[in-house]
């Protein structure tokens, strides 16, 4: 069988083997309880407090600032649903993750006022719309770092600036960025930051909150001590420890990746843009992601297309990956004001570890000889 050529890394990514060696001794011997004081408990606790050094050396706080969770999703829930009640008004994107809007529409449901802020064409936020939305007696802004289907990366040293200013607290989803780009909060004045480890090399499973220091710790999951009281639950030491690894690697070579994975979506980009007729990226490179291509194929489905792709051996999507499976046109495209056709015809590819020169190649010459059989079957 051939090998598979994965352009899905911002659904999830593979583990770096460094990862898989820090965890697989804590699988098999390291079994001990954090939380217990005897020497196994010892070792165990060791492991985490040092995962979360590394994690938060990678975002640029102090580790007492960093709260494992189970993934971006339960830390984006835990601030929400502890920060917002009736008579509370967050000012969100309409390009926001599922596990920002989701919970958003639940609380506006119990009261809570949600201002959703419109995007221009290439999904950038409007500054000005953005002041103004939050001087409106906003209690919390809530947008994320880098979009997870078009790459798209919101100025949010501004934006971070614009919140301090009107004295509203920012919550930031960085769960694509991480890894793939900047992400200090030393720079970035934001009171709380979500991510997980699967985007970034890292086990799934696993995330954290970003708490800064001064800002209320909110509170889920009640039930222990762990987590310095902030979340119940005895943790997930090897997927910390996995975690910990991930975002280590990544400081230590965010330079060289954005190099190298900018270079191999640019190379995506020109082999479809010279060989497949009719396509269209969304996101001006220079403000996405540099491992990240959103690209239109006129005419074609976009679900017809990836079928197509993967029978030959190439994964990617057509969006997000928790959307996977429906047909219906995505909301981050039609915020950008793509037609429901247009969103339909998108594919999102996106590289990362392992990806080469010659599977780039590879893909786009199948995608130039399937693309005129899916535009047939549209």
């Amino acid at each position: 069988m051939a090998q598979r050529i994965y352009l899905d890394h911002n659904a999830t990514t593979p583990l770096r083997e460094e990862v898989v060696d820090a965890m697989v001794p804590l699988l098999r011997e390291g079994f001990g309880n954090p939380s217990s004081t005897h020497f196994e408990g010892a070792r165990a606790r060791e492991r985490v407090d040092r995962a979360r050094r590394q994690v938060a050396s990678c975002v640029g706080v102090s580790p007492g600032e960093v709260t494992f969770t189970a993934g971006a999703t339960e830390a984006n829930n835990t601030v929400l649903q502890a920060l917002l009640g009736p008579g509370s008004h967050v000012v969100t994107t309409a390009t926001e993750h599922p596990s920002v809007s989701e919970p958003l529409e639940l609380l506006e449901t119990r009261g809570v006022r949600v201002t959703r802020l419109p995007v221009d064409d290439q999904g950038q936020l409007d500054l000005s719309r953005v002041a103004k939305a939050l001087a409106d007696d906003a209690t919390l802004v809530s947008i994320i770092w880098a979009n997870n289907e078009t790459g798209v990366i919101q100025p949010m040293a501004q934006i971070a600036a614009c919140a301090q200013e009107h004295g509203v607290v920012l919550h930031v989803d960085a769960t694509q960025a991480l890894g793939k780009s900047p992400v200090d909060l030393s720079l970035v004045p934001a009171q709380y930051l979500a991510a997980s480890a699967h985007k970034l090399n890292g086990p799934k499973g696993v995330g954290c909150l970003v708490v800064r220091k001064g800002s209320e710790i909110p509170r889920l999951l009640h039930g222990g001590p762990q987590e310095r009281r902030a979340r119940g639950g005895t943790e997930n030491v090897a997927g910390i420890a996995g975690f910990g690894v991930a975002c280590e690697l990544a400081e230590t070579e965010l330079a060289q990746r954005m190099d190298r994975y900018g270079a191999l979506r640019d190379r995506l980009w020109s082999g479809i843009e010279s060989k497949v007729p009719g396509a269209r990226r969304n996101g001006a490179p220079a403000s996405t992601l540099p491992n990240t291509l959103s690209v239109e194929i006129a005419g074609t489905a976009g679900e017809i297309l990836l079928q197509a792709l993967d029978l030959e051996g190439v994964a990617g999507s057509a969006g997000a990956a928790c959307h996977s499976g429906s047909v219906s046109p995505s909301h981050v495209l039609t915020a950008m004001g793509r037609s429901p056709e247009e969103a339909r015809a998108t594919l999102r590819l996106s590289v990362g570890h392992g990806v080469d020169e010659s599977q780039i190649d590879r893909a786009v010459a199948l995608l130039a000889e399937l693309a005129p059989r899916a535009r047939e079957a549209s």
